[in-house]
């Protein structure tokens, strides 16, 4: 009879980290913005998540699926040159209070989000913002092409 994860379940949870990051991008959707998964860093970072509004301002969600996840983590710090708010989006079942709180918090599962803090505003730099919309637009781009054109093989 097993009464929990084993160590490293709790660290590495891919359905988790899946349904999270599904549930966060729905939310984002409904909220009006754009969203791409494993988004690219200037850095050779990946941003889970980056949500573009219609008024240019981006947003960076990292997704943690257990404590374990985010206690060994912390590459996220470095998110903040790359949007004007981050984000953690975190399961049902993990403590809200585990996160820092100048960062924002989403809870979400396979179906759904819900926003439980916003993120303080961190405005991007003129240039930095240029390039993370060409970036942002041209990976868009990228992968609705491969989407609608498999046998190109890009």
């Amino acid at each position: 009879m097993r009464l929990g994860p084993s160590a490293a379940e709790a660290f590495d949870r891919p359905e988790q980290t899946r349904n999270v990051t599904r549930g966060a991008g729905r939310l984002l959707r409904a909220l009006g913005y754009s969203v791409l998964n494993e988004f690219p860093l200037p850095d050779g970072g990946r941003a889970d998540l980056a949500a573009l509004a219609k008024d240019g301002s981006i947003r960076i969600i990292e997704v943690k699926s257990s404590l374990a996840d985010f206690r060994s983590d912390a590459k996220w710090a470095r998110y903040r040159a790359f949007c004007d708010r981050l984000y953690f989006a975190i399961p049902l079942d993990l403590s809200e209070e585990a996160f820092p709180p100048d960062a924002g918090l989403i809870v979400a599962d396979a179906h759904g989000a819900a926003l439980r803090r916003d993120a303080p505003i961190h405005r991007l730099a003129p240039a930095t913002r240029r390039a993370l919309l060409v970036r942002f637009g041209s990976l868009a781009a990228e992968r609705l092409h491969a989407a609608l054109n498999p046998r190109d093989g890009l």
